[in-house]
């Protein structure tokens, strides 16, 4: 099993960025695909992004292509997204997430969470 924790989000405006960690406990963690995902009130979560084991590879949703790094560090067992040209429509909970699948793309593909972290973007 794995234990994750998220970091970093917080208020920012329009344009503005954030840098979002996620530390894993346990020694496994280079064995996870990892996965960022959010959830806006009244909505279903949403795939955010996905870094291979090795982090040789990267995927990321249409909506937020471009505006987004997503990368990991084994020997820390952590995991990182950099947001950037943040919108106000990126208000949401940020989770991240660990599998045996990349690039998993569904909640489901994913078989641990963190306890997510607020990113609110002021217009």
């Amino acid at each position: 099993q794995v234990q994750l924790v998220e970091s970093g989000g917080g208020l920012v405006q329009t344009g503005g960025s954030l840098r979002l960690s996620c530390a894993a406990g346990g020694r496994t963690f280079r064995r996870y695909a990892m996965g960022w995902f959010r959830q806006a009130p009244g909505k279903e979560r949403e795939f955010v992004a996905a870094i291979s084991w090795s982090g040789d590879s990267t995927y990321y949703a249409d909506s937020m292509k471009g505006r987004l790094t997503i990368s990991r560090d084994n020997t820390k067992s952590t995991v990182y997204l950099q947001m950037n040209s943040l919108k106000p429509e990126d208000t949401a909970v940020y989770y991240c997430a660990a599998g045996n699948y990349y690039p998993g793309l569904h909640p489901l593909k994913f078989a641990y969470w963190g306890q997510g972290t607020q990113v609110t973007v002021s217009s």
